[in-house]
């Protein structure tokens, strides 16, 4: 028995007649697939001389909400407290930077990394309303330790919940 693809759109104009009798290649549906995603890829990153530009990895985080603040690590092994910018809004958080390479060849004129560098952007919608002039921030061993404290309107608020 030979599987048969379905396709819905074959009336549609400017698509190519599909004939019903044609077996479907699962494989080959994989690999274009595969060809597509890499090309969507590297419009989103692109390069420039074999090189990555743009934004090239997204730090972890981790986030954690007390009565009085909201507590943010990110991942950010290998940079200076320099490189890091830190920007909030009531509303959200905005961590950038960038990881700078360290290129060195050895004798057989090899080199392989397997560590990310470039420019990093993330943005974190947080859950509650912060006071945006008293962030806290530490950098110790690569983690990135943000305390906001929440605005006084956030602090012990409760919604009353009607039940239909």
């Amino acid at each position: 028995m030979a599987l048969i693809r379905w396709n819905p759109f074959r009336d549609i104009e400017g698509l190519q007649p599909f004939r019903d009798s044609e077996p479907w290649e699962p494989f080959r549906e994989i690999d274009t697939l595969q060809r597509q995603m890499n090309r969507l890829f590297d419009r989103l990153i692109p390069t420039d001389g074999g090189e990555r530009t743009g934004f090239t990895f997204i730090p972890a985080a981790e986030i954690e909400e007390t009565d009085d603040a909201i507590k943010l690590r990110l991942e950010v092994s290998g940079l200076e407290p320099k490189d890091i910018n830190v920007e909030a809004t009531p509303e959200s958080i905005s961590i950038s930077g960038e990881r700078k390479t360290e290129t060195t060849t050895e004798e057989n004129g090899i080199t392989r990394s397997e560590f990310r560098y470039g420019k990093f952007h993330r943005v974190i919608l947080l859950p509650s309303h912060v006071q945006n002039n008293k962030v806290q921030a530490e950098y110790k061993n690569g983690v990135l330790h943000l305390i906001l404290p929440k605005a006084e309107s956030e602090k012990g608020r409760a919604v009353k919940v009607n039940i239909g």
